[in-house]
């Protein structure tokens, strides 16, 4: 279990950063999320494309929408969206300063981004309230309640929000209680608390009583945890040190939780109630 200790430790030191140059990013403003892999891809930035493309086309981005993307990392999705959907109006939410910096630096004519938590969305003095909010590949590190609130402070009325999640499968619920708490450990090292996670229906259900609807649930378990497993497998990095130990870790979690089953890797899209 030595891969497990060093997860949690290299995750407890760097939180959510990553080392993208190690994944096959070189660019100023790189991806840093776990990609949508099929059989044609072998590159990690157009992996990681293709996942931001999914949920754009799951909330029907176009080039008209106010759009809030938070959690945005180094800043490549941002890139994304100003290029290739024309977006005019971009604001952005990230808590790495050094990611901040860069974007300041390389997007210069974002409308704005904040160093922030996107938990506490209600405290930023945005500039406008948004048609489109997304979150890639991150909101799973938080508690939904508290995510789907703070969301629903900046979303207009009949504002779409596109995000990641972890949720239980059926399989789940035949476990025993110790091997529920060895996942619990196991989702600890990653920083995703188990008791935020829910089935399908129950997150559903959650996402109608914070008032949205036309709920979409897509799992993405292959294409997300199994593509990158695999790409790092195949691809076998040289580098040492933390910054490598920790894409390791990450892709053998990847690998153990597409494996069993059991908490299974989802895109979400719903549109938030009239008022």
């Amino acid at each position: 279990m030595k891969w497990l200790q060093a997860i949690r430790q290299d995750f407890s030191q760097h939180k959510y950063a990553i080392n993208a140059k190690q994944l096959g990013d070189d660019a100023e403003l790189a991806w840093s999320n776990l990609g949508y892999w099929d059989d044609a891809t072998s590159s990690y930035p157009k992996a990681c494309r293709q996942l931001a493309h999914q949920l754009a086309q799951a909330v029907q981005l176009k080039s008209t929408d106010k759009l809030l993307d938070i959690g945005c990392g180094q800043g490549a999705s941002l890139a994304l969206w100003q290029q290739q959907y024309q977006l005019q109006y971009i604001e952005a939410v990230e808590l790495q300063a050094n990611c901040v910096i860069q974007i300041q630096k390389h997007l210069p004519q974002l409308v704005a981004i904040h160093q922030h938590s996107f938990l506490n969305l209600k405290q930023i003095p945005f500039k406008a309230s948004f048609d489109v909010v997304l979150c890639i590949d991150a909101a799973y590190h938080s508690n939904l309640n508290s995510f789907l609130a703070s969301v629903g402070n900046v979303l207009n009325s009949k504002g779409r929000l596109g995000f990641h999640y972890l949720i239980l499968s059926e399989k789940w619920l035949g476990l025993t209680t110790l091997q529920k708490q060895k996942y619990k450990w196991l989702l600890k090292s990653a920083d995703v608390n188990l008791d935020d996670l829910m089935t399908e229906s129950a997150l559903t259900q959650t996402l109608q009583d914070d008032d949205f609807n036309e709920i979409e649930i897509v799992n993405l378990s292959k294409a997300v945890l199994h593509g990158f497993s695999r790409y790092i497998q195949q691809s076998k990095p040289t580098q040492l040190g933390l910054d490598a130990i920790k894409i390791q870790m990450t892709a053998k979690l990847c690998h153990k939780l597409y494996v069993d089953g059991l908490v299974q890797y989802v895109q979400i899209s719903a549109k938030k109630n009239a008022q």
